[in-house]
């Protein structure tokens, strides 16, 4: 049984990890409203009392592959002696913190998945005595994890800035995904952000020792016998940066060192922070920057294919893959009986699993009918402006759905 102690522990470090995205997560409750985990401070006591997950800001998280399982997402300490301008565990901010040692997370970890109520982790921490000895501590503690307590589920361990080679080896050989947060796109807009780190020598440079020792050293050497997962995060909207600028090194990270994806976070102002009077950021921003990233990873698009305004920036108000399709398929609409499987990835409605499934369903004759595409799972009315089925347009078809 967790203790109380702990438990209040988890709860306090747990409070801002929303600024934190890992894998495809909702908290047990919205987040939206009232306390940090969507509950009043009166049902947050109540459900510490009763031992509820949902006092322990516990996750239900997407894992690569598609996996669901619930996963704690929680800091080691919120003691940081960093002054990032938008965080909430900057150094100088009056507000309680709580710090675990190694063995205390790793043994409070250990009873939550003994008693079923976790098969995952996802762990950062705030900067104290340095990016090398914070690295440490977290290492200890995910190694006891693995070794001691003998967990074999899936591990996201992040990074701190300044740490070592040897440290993202060790990461790599106990996770299933280790993350560095950038925080902004480029070394000209991070003092804005956070004054004292460094881009490309304490950010950027453990990402590059991960992608070379991925390509270098053999995979066996990882706990699970696969090399981990690569991600990174941005702070969007706090800085004065364009989307092109975000997705220019969210393009280069995919293309250069296999990023499996960047996270984007809107910017929220935090109480007592130098950012306090900014405003927020429009969450549909972040939204755009996520429907992009994934058209350059997955959909065979080009920075240049981005619908950006002179401004550097995506339009709020159209999905970008539906902009570019007006811009360049109204015309020229795509043959889907005809079109190869990069041809079909720039169609509206049309992803990569339902790209393989009209090529394989056309082994077997002609697509003619939107009722052929529907039943591939494709959005079929999304698609039907920016298409041909057998030599004809079925927009006139749309009304059978």
């Amino acid at each position: 049984m967790v203790s109380m102690d702990t438990q209040g522990k988890l709860q306090l470090l747990a409070s801002q990890m929303n600024l934190e995205p890992a894998e495809e997560t909702s908290a047990l409750g919205s987040q939206n409203t009232r306390g940090a985990c969507g509950h009043s401070p009166n049902e947050i006591r109540s459900a510490l009392r009763e031992n509820k997950q949902e006092a322990l800001m516990i996750h239900n998280a997407r894992l690569p592959g598609g996996k669901t399982t619930p996963m704690l997402k929680t800091l080691l300490t919120s003691a940081c002696e960093r002054d990032c301008f938008y965080c909430p565990f900057r150094a100088g901010r009056d507000f309680r913190r709580a710090t675990f040692k190694p063995e205390e997370m790793a043994n409070a970890f250990a009873e939550m998945n003994k008693a079923k109520m976790v098969d995952g982790i996802f762990l950062s921490s705030g900067i104290a005595g340095g990016g090398i000895r914070t690295q440490d501590k977290l290492l200890d503690t995910i190694d006891i994890i693995r070794r001691k307590k003998n967990f074999a589920g899936y591990i996201h361990l992040k990074i701190m800035p300044g740490s070592e080679k040897d440290q993202v080896l060790r990461a790599m050989q106990l996770a299933d995904r280790i993350s560095v947060n950038l925080e902004a796109p480029n070394a000209e807009r991070l003092p804005k952000l956070a004054p004292h780190k460094i881009f490309w020598e304490e950010l950027m440079r453990p990402l590059q020792w991960a992608h070379e020792i991925r390509s270098s050293l053999p995979a066996y050497q990882n706990v699970k016998g696969k090399w981990p997962s690569l991600v990174t995060q941005f702070v969007v909207g706090a800085a004065g940066e364009n989307d092109l600028e975000v997705l220019s090194t969210t393009a280069s990270l995919t293309q250069h060192i296999r990023l499996a994806r960047a996270y984007f976070s809107a910017f929220h102002p935090i109480h007592d922070t130098p950012l306090e009077n900014l405003p927020p950021e429009n969450p549909v921003r972040e939204h755009r920057l996520y429907q992009s990233s994934f058209l350059l990873r997955d959909y065979g698009f080009d920075l240049e294919d981005m619908p950006l305004d002179r401004g550097g920036n995506l339009p709020l108000d159209v999905d970008p893959k539906i902009a570019w399709a007006a811009a360049n398929l109204s015309e020229t609409p795509v043959e889907v009986n005809r079109a190869d499987r990069r041809a079909l990835l720039r169609i509206p409605g049309i992803g990569p699993k339902s790209a393989e499934s009209i090529l394989v369903a056309r082994r077997r004759g002609l697509l003619t009918d939107l009722r052929d595409l529907k039943a591939l799972g494709i959005l079929a009315s999304r698609a039907a402006p920016y298409i041909l089925l057998n030599g004809k347009q079925p927009a006139r078809q749309l009304s059978l759905f």
